[in-house]
């Protein structure tokens, strides 16, 4: 039963990421035209590592040394833009609809995946 659990709370942490970077995407978007406003992201595969416990090396014991290799969860980084604007903004709408487009295919992808592994376990105790 633990593995289901685990299961179905990996692709929640995944959903709950893919939702965070569209709001921070669709922020970006909606500050095309504000003088100097920075884009930002995250980095959905680094961040779904440190859900997954594949991230940074964690201690056992106080003694230990700890790396930190200074990032943190749900760490929003800043965009470097291709092209350089004049008034300090550096949202390219272009970029920021693609990357847009693409997480929230990636999100409806995520969704149907879970539906489905839902609608499997279902059967399964259905007997069916």
């Amino acid at each position: 039963m633990d593995a289901i659990k685990d299961q179905l709370s990996f692709y929640s942490k995944a959903l709950q990421l893919r939702g965070k970077r569209n709001n921070i995407l669709a922020s970006n978007i909606a500050n095309a035209a504000t003088p100097n406003y920075k884009a930002r992201d995250i980095s959905f595969l680094d961040e779904l590592r440190k859900v997954d416990g594949n991230g940074p090396i964690k201690t056992s014991h106080e003694s230990h040394i700890v790396y930190n290799s200074g990032n943190t969860m749900n760490e929003v980084s800043y965009r470097e833009p291709l092209i350089t604007s004049l008034d300090g903004n550096t949202v390219e709408l272009a970029v920021e609809q693609m990357q847009f487009a693409e997480n929230s295919m990636r999100y409806s992808t995520t969704v149907n995946f879970l539906n489905g592994k839902i609608n499997k376990i279902m059967s399964a105790i259905r007997g069916e």
